[in-house]
């Protein structure tokens, strides 16, 4: 590997937000291709992320500090990627459900999406079934990622489905919930395509789901 690009790399997974950007400018400077730095620095070393929280090596603040780095990093990327059309693998829609303001969990979520290299539109929290359908419509989503920490808002996620299937987005549109009393057998009896523990898992059946 291009020794700017292990640099990258080893920011991101030791989560040095300070130095990373700065790195990513140096390899844009050195001529290194932007969809390079992308696959090669930033998505390699969340991948590296995920892979280390499954085997109980990180945990939820080391996978935070690693987001958070690549996020500064993408930060200085973005319009590079998007004057050399470089396209995203897939958009997603992502919110905490109507009535729970609950945030940290889906922040995460959203932060492995785009360490994956998705393009994200984080509706935020308490989101209304009404907005992830105009937010789908309008950014032509073919993800939607639903989270609820409260039992009491879960059913929120089934009238959100309904609502979503009711306006008619296509089969191509994959829904997916989680969250901490969130359940896999949950996801299906309300007809979401899918339901992750956390956000490791979460990046990898984003991953499948558009795939």
């Amino acid at each position: 590997m291009d020794p700017n690009l292990q640099q990258i790399y080893e920011s991101i997974l030791e989560g040095d937000m300070k130095t990373a950007p700065v790195q990513v400018q140096t390899a844009l400077d050195a001529g290194i291709g932007p969809d390079v730095i992308l696959n090669e620095g930033m998505i390699a070393a969340m991948g590296e992320v995920g892979r280390l929280f499954e085997d109980g090596d990180y945990f939820v603040p080391e996978m935070l500090i690693s987001a958070r780095a690549m996020q500064a990093s993408l930060a200085v990327l973005k319009p590079y990627l998007v004057e050399s059309g470089v396209e995203p693998i897939g958009t997603v829609v992502i919110g905490t459900v109507q009535g729970d303001m609950h945030d940290i969990g889906k922040n995460l979520v959203a932060m492995m999406l785009e360490g994956a290299g998705f393009e994200v539109f984080d509706l935020g929290v308490d989101v209304e079934a009404g907005k992830y359908v105009s937010a789908v419509e309008e950014h032509n989503a073919q993800l939607v990622a639903m989270s609820a920490l409260l039992t009491t808002t879960m059913p929120k996620m089934k009238t959100t489905i309904e609502a979503l299937r009711a306006s008619g987005i296509g089969e191509e549109t994959k829904i997916m919930i989680g969250g901490a009393p969130v359940t896999a057998e949950y996801a299906e009896s309300i007809g979401a395509d899918g339901y992750a523990a956390d956000a490791s898992q979460a990046a990898t059946l984003a991953k499948a789901l558009v795939g």
